[in-house]
């Protein structure tokens, strides 16, 4: 089993930034690529980035290009998600997931983390 914990979260004004991390422990040997995907209240779950352990490909959502960004430290075992030029509409909570492959959809996933609120007021 694949155990991932995100930390970072908390309560930031619109414009502000936020770094959040995920540290994985376990059998990370099966896991070939990281995600985040954030879930608002009342919503679905929804993609945000995504990032292969190399760290040569990436993918984001197109809500969140050129303000976040997604990175991996092999030595840690640890993806981050550098968030910048945050919106209201940001605030959801955060997760963490863990796949074979680099995907965008939640299915493709099958390690998740607890999740990390993340909050922006207007």
């Amino acid at each position: 089993q694949v155990q991932l914990v995100e930390s970072g979260g908390g309560l930031v004004q619109a414009g502000g930034s936020l770094r959040l991390s995920c540290a994985a422990s376990g059998r990370t040997f099966r896991l070939n690529a990281m995600g985040w995907f954030r879930q608002a209240p009342g919503k679905e779950r929804e993609f945000v980035a995504a990032i292969s352990w190399s760290g040569y490909s990436t993918r984001y959502a197109d809500s969140v290009k050129g303000r976040f960004t997604i990175s991996t430290d092999n030595a840690k075992n640890t993806v981050y998600l550098q968030m910048n030029s945050l919106k209201p509409e940001d605030t959801a909570i955060y997760y963490c997931a863990g796949s074979m492959v680099i995907a965008t959809t939640t299915s493709r996933y099958d390690s998740w983390g607890q999740g990390t609120q993340v909050t922006v007021s207007s």
